[in-house]
């Protein structure tokens, strides 16, 4: 395998230098390297987490005053008494009992019915159709998110706009045409030691024809005034900052820390289930893994709000939840439920409308034994790119989408 220029640049500068890289187009060192700039005043954040799997709706958002849901689930129905309630209908899984707190504080909008049209019941290419947010072009080579940080990179503000912050590869909804979003695990991995390799470069102020070595030390400049940020917040933070011992509430604490920093990046994201053997694909025994999983996203999320708040940056931050498809309305014999499609999807935040959006699906008129949607899953996309990131949505999603009424902005 050839050894490209993109490859060099991760081995010579290392995590944190690759987070104010732009695009590795030809004619990107040409292009001149200013200082870092901070995120403007009132710049607005999308943190994304995905539960991979295809996570169980009817027992998420649980409708426990339908009589269908206790008659298809024999096994799986959970007692309404032991569930938090929402109104007289719906209610949050017994293990969700921080969603409950946001959504009462209203921070936490439950998007009901959320898919799309001719829904995919294969995991990755169901994944795929989230991802490029184009269900008509799955073999698209670019995420929308990806997309995103193509369009917001500029050669005067070279910062990157997204990264992904977890232990598993790269999802794929961050491919990007031209910039490199980085993948990264805490964040001591981007600190200011992880610049030190460029310390053996020479000196090459005086050398003009150098543009490579030139465009390395302009680049290792603004990352090392963006690790020292990074430094300066993490050893602020100190140890005792509320969050749960779950990967995901260390991964909410490394973005939260991130934000902070305040070094440019917009679009976060993050994820649940691709760990564990299965994640939310529950097809047996689901009862007790399900219960773990809402567990770390319930008290996880609950934390990084928190821990949003104590600095008054909540009402910068939005989140939002996704999974490739819902599940089965009724149980499949083995104390597990079968790929579905529509899902409730969540929104959390300080500029969120708290509350229920859509009616929830009916649970007797299906398609192939699923939950039919009823809102598309690119209206919530359109939504967060217009209304919130400030980005045109048809330029990214190929089509206008009507947005969703959900957040105060």
């Amino acid at each position: 395998m050839p050894y490209t220029r993109r490859d060099f640049l991760r081995a010579t500068v290392g995590a944190s230098t690759l987070l104010s890289l732009g695009p590795a187009a030809p004619d990107f060192l040409l292009r001149s390297v200013m200082a870092a700039p901070r995120r403007n005043d009132g710049d607005t954040v999308l943190v994304v987490i995905q539960l991979t799997g295809g996570n169980d709706g009817l027992n998420t958002v649980v409708p426990y005053a339908d009589d269908a849901y206790a008659r298809n689930r024999p096994t799986l129905r959970l007692p309404a008494g032991e569930l938090h309630k929402i109104d007289s209908l719906l209610a949050f899984h017994p293990r969700m009992e921080a969603f409950l707190r946001l959504y009462q504080d209203g921070c936490l909008s439950i998007v009901q019915g959320v898919g799309s049209a001719n829904p995919d019941q294969d995991h990755d290419r169901a994944m795929r159709i989230w991802h490029t947010a184009d269900p008509h072009r799955p073999a698209r080579q670019t995420g929308w998110l990806g997309r995103v940080a193509d369009r917001a990179w500029s050669p005067t503000e070279p910062d990157t706009a997204a990264v992904f912050v977890g232990p598993i590869e790269r999802p794929f909804a961050l491919n990007a045409e031209n910039v490199i979003v980085p993948c990264i695990r805490s964040p001591e991995a981007v600190g200011a030691k992880d610049v030190s390799p460029l310390r053996m470069l020479p000196d090459v102020e005086s050398q003009t024809d150098n543009a490579l070595l030139q465009f390395l030390r302009r680049s290792t400049r603004i990352a090392g005034t963006k690790s020292e940020r990074i430094d300066a917040i993490v050893k602020a933070a100190g140890g005792s900052t509320g969050y749960p011992s779950f990967g995901l509430a260390g991964d909410l604490r490394t973005i939260a820390q991130l934000i902070r920093a305040d070094i440019g990046i917009r679009i976060f994201f993050a994820e649940l289930g691709g760990g564990g053997i299965g994640g939310f694909d529950n097809h047996a025994n689901q009862l007790g893994n399900h219960c773990a999983l809402l567990h770390q996203l319930a008290a996880s999320v609950g934390a990084f709000m928190d821990d949003l708040k104590r600095d008054k940056l909540l009402d910068q931050v939005l989140l939002m939840t996704f999974s490739e498809f819902g599940r089965t309305v009724r149980e499949n014999g083995r104390r597990g439920t079968d790929h579905g499609a529509a899902a409730p999807l969540f929104l959390a935040g300080g500029g969120v409308k708290g509350g229920l959006r859509g009616p929830p699906p009916s649970l007797t008129d299906l398609d192939h034994g699923a939950l039919r949607f009823h809102t598309d899953f690119r209206r919530v996309y359109a939504t967060v790119l217009d209304r919130w990131l400030g980005f045109d949505s048809q330029a990214v999603l190929g089509a206008r989408f009507e947005p969703l009424d959900v957040l105060k902005t």
